[in-house]
Formats: structure tokens, sequence, C-alpha cells
């Protein structure tokens, strides 16, 4: 063994020793009385020297009746999480993180994102649904059950962490399950949502599991025959370029990309190739693309949960030509999708505009979200306005 190699189990064995204390429950029983605070639970999370959190409503709250977590506490609980998940368990080590899958029998499947912080160990567990969700299931815009049905080309759906884009691509691709027969191959790190043969053949490979990068994964992709290629996220030059040339062959391409709007993704896309070869990238990219959905989570008035606002952008000979160009003056991806409403397409600050006008979100929480605020604010006048004759009575 080679002293790196003798670290390396040295770090591991003083990682997942027995810790001195021991906790008050066993970590899935602390899981599930998590889970039971309410249904829209969709993180769990665990820093020593708090009481263990759950996400809820866009926000954090604590867990009454648990005790606070001591640094062995959330050493112990990673341990356990990991198990003998040793890329896992290496990743940690040599990297200060590690993201792996879940399960709870008979109660949920989680993301698990295991980190260092100031010498010890916090963890963050998304809430994956059993069930995989349906367009109609997150209220998303019919007109995205349309990009269910091309033969090819890329759909990249965009957003912040927390955005649900997981849970968009995820309906997505269940509807290509129960309307197409086609072969899909997912690559993800983890796998999130479990998608059952349906009319669809569905093969679901993980990261540092079934392959070592998404670049490899996805160009051994192209090899199995599939119709659709889902790749968890693209991250890196390569995986892009792969992507073109997966869609140039006649595959259907779906993605994610944490940026936040439509412009913004093809202007991180095309950045992540060296200049001279930019302007080939982005006559390649308007040619694949067919479309990119951004979404936003925004808090509703009721207090109720969260709604997601859509961005959508459309496969045109409008946006194309913008794509390939660039954007300028009066020739902007945002104004090619204010005036693509016909053709399906719809932009945040609209949306966000008939989210407030419909009582569903707040003023003030809905401006929060704008892309342009002061656009925003002056086509709300109206409501600004009378809100505030209203308080002034109030105040009276």
């Amino acid at each position: 063994m080679t002293p790196i190699e003798n670290g390396l189990s040295d770090a591991l064995a003083g990682l997942f020793a027995p810790a001195g204390s021991e906790a008050p429950l066993p970590t899935n029983e602390i899981i599930t009385a998590m889970l039971g605070l309410s249904a829209k639970v969709s993180s769990l999370i665990f820093s020593p020297g708090r009481i263990p959190q759950v996400g809820w409503n866009g926000g954090l709250m604590v867990v009454p009746g648990l005790p606070v977590l001591s640094a062995d506490d959330t050493r112990r609980m990673a341990g356990e999480l990991i198990g003998q998940h040793q890329q896992a368990q290496r990743l940690l080590v040599e990297e200060g993180s590690t993201d792996f899958s879940y399960s709870v029998s008979g109660t949920s499947r989680f993301r698990v994102n295991v980190f260092s912080q100031r010498g010890s160990y916090a963890i963050v567990m998304k809430v994956i649904p059993h069930s995989v969700p349906t367009l109609e299931s997150l209220n998303l815009p019919a007109q995205l059950g349309d990009a269910t049905n091309l033969e090819d080309g890329i759909v990249l759906v965009t957003g912040s962490s927390g955005s649900g884009k997981s849970s968009t691509v995820a309906a997505m691709l269940n509807k290509i399950n129960q309307e197409k027969t086609w072969h899909v191959v997912t690559i993800e790190d983890p796998i999130e949502y479990l998608h059952y043969h349906k009319r669809c053949t569905v093969h679901q490979r993980e990261l540092h599991t079934d392959a070592p990068s998404y670049s490899v994964a996805f160009r051994a992709a192209l090899r199995q025959e599939p119709k659709v290629i889902l790749v968890g996220e693209i991250r890196d030059r390569e995986t892009m370029e792969v992507a073109l040339e997966a869609a140039e062959s006649g595959h259907l391409v779906m993605s994610t990309l944490n940026t936040s709007d439509a412009s913004k993704t093809v202007e991180r896309i095309v950045g992540a190739f060296p200049a001279a070869e930019q302007q080939f990238v982005r006559q390649r990219l308007s040619k694949c693309f067919r479309y990119i959905v951004s979404q936003r989570l925004l808090p509703r008035k009721d207090k109720n949960g969260r709604v997601a606002a859509i961005e959508i952008l459309k496969s045109t000979m409008r946006t194309r030509e913008y794509m390939e160009r660039g954007e300028q003056e009066g020739k902007t991806l945002l104004d090619a999708i204010r005036m693509g409403d016909l053709d399906g397409m719809q932009c945040f600050d609209d949306v966000i505009e008939r989210l407030i006008r419909y009582g569903i979100v707040g003023i003030e929480a809905g401006l929060g979200y704008a892309s342009n605020l002061s656009a925003l604010r002056a086509s709300l006048s109206d409501l600004i306005e009378c809100q505030l004759e209203l308080k002034a009575k109030v105040d009276r």
C-alpha cells in the first residue's frame, strides 16, 4: 500500500470510527421524524451546534424535540449515511465533500451532500419523492409538453440551485416514458428520480458508481443507441461539446445548467469555449437548441409553499438568428421571447406580473425575483398605488 493510500485509510478510519457518545435516536429514525413535520419538507440539514432543521416554504425551520447536534453526532451520521460507499468516502476525504443517493425504506429517497466545515462535518439531504412528478402536478406550462415530442436537439432547464430543475426534467422524461417507445439513457450525479420501464426502456447510470465522469459516460451513451440522453448537469466544456455532437447526430439531449435565464445560459455555454471557437459554437448551438426553460421559485402570498415562474425560449427563425449573431440593441433573446408569445414563449417578468395580479404572489416578494425591477415596478404601478392608498387609510 502506498503512503497516500495509507494516509487515506487512516483518515477514513478516523472518520468512520464509532463516536464516543451515542445519538439520541438512530439516523433513520431522526430522518423519519423530520419528514413527519410536513409533506412539503424539501430538505434536511444537520450541522454541529444546531438542532436539526428542515427546508420548508423557501426557508429553514428547527425541528422541535430534537437535541443540538455535536460534531461527533454529525460525524457518526455521515458515516451511517455513506456506509460502504467507498467512492463517496474517498471523495469526502480527498475533496472535502461528496454526493450520493440514500433511501429510507417506505419513507423517501434523498440526494445527500456531506461536506467538511471548520473541522467537522455537515449534511444536507434533498428529499426526492418516490413518485416521478408530472407536468400537471408541478403546474408547469402546457407548452412544455411539446418538448417531449421532439425527435432531436437540445432541451435545457436552467435556474439556481433548489429551483426545481431536476423535477421539471424528470416530469418531461416521465411523459416521454409514458408515450414513446424509445431507448433512454440517463447520466446523473447521483440518481434522483427512479424511472422504471414503461413504454420506453430506461437505463440510469450514476457517476462514480457506473461511470467516472459526465463526458466519459456521455460519449459511451452515443454507442448505446439511445433516442434520448438525459445528463444531470452540464458542468464543463467537454460535456457541452458531446451534447452538441449528440444533438447533431439525431439524439434528443436533455440537461440542466445553473444559470439565471435564457440569455445567461447562452453566454455561459459560448463562454466556456476559446474565443476563436465561440462564433462556431454559436452557430452550432443555434441549430441544435430546441428549448431553454428557466425557472425561479417564488413564495406564495398565502404562505402555502412556493410557485414556479417559468421563462421559455423556443427555437424559431428569430431566436436562432439572435443566438447565432449575438445579442444587439433591440435584438436580444429577451426581445425575441416577448415577441414570441404566439409560439408559446414567455419571459419571467410577464409571468411574475400575472402571479402578482392573480394574488398568488405578493408585490414585494414578486419584485424581488424580477429580471428588470424598474420595468416590472412600472407595469405594476396601478397595484402599488392602490396598495399605498389602502395602507394610508388603515394607518389613519
